[in-house]
């Protein structure tokens, strides 16, 4: 797998250009959803993710800080085709299992 390095220095971009954490599979986006759903700090990231440094994790956010727009319309475009799926192939049987019982 190739991948390009960018001027963050645990960011590098995989051959189809989606900036991910060096040395590990973790997506930048995958960060910053979890920061923006659970409202989680660097320092609770970290807690979360323990094979992560706590630099790396502060890269990331640096690089969303300065291409947000690129990385919302990917969390935009995740969400869509989410709901594409789910409208083509239902809910999981699990889930109406848990709804069913009151427990989400």
């Amino acid at each position: 797998m190739s991948s390009v390095q960018t001027p963050y220095e645990h960011i590098v971009l995989d051959e189809k250009g989606i900036p991910i954490i060096v040395g590990t599979t973790m997506k930048v986006v995958e960060i910053v959803i979890e920061k923006l759903a659970y409202g989680w700090s660097a320092e609770e990231l970290y807690f979360q993710h323990p094979y992560l440094t706590l630099g790396q994790i502060y890269s990331a956010l640096a690089y969303y800080a300065d291409h947000q727009a690129e990385i919302e319309r990917d969390i935009e475009s995740r969400s869509e085709l989410s709901l594409k799926l789910e409208k083509e192939i239902g809910k999981s049987s699990l889930i109406v299992r848990l709804k069913s019982r009151g427990l989400i």
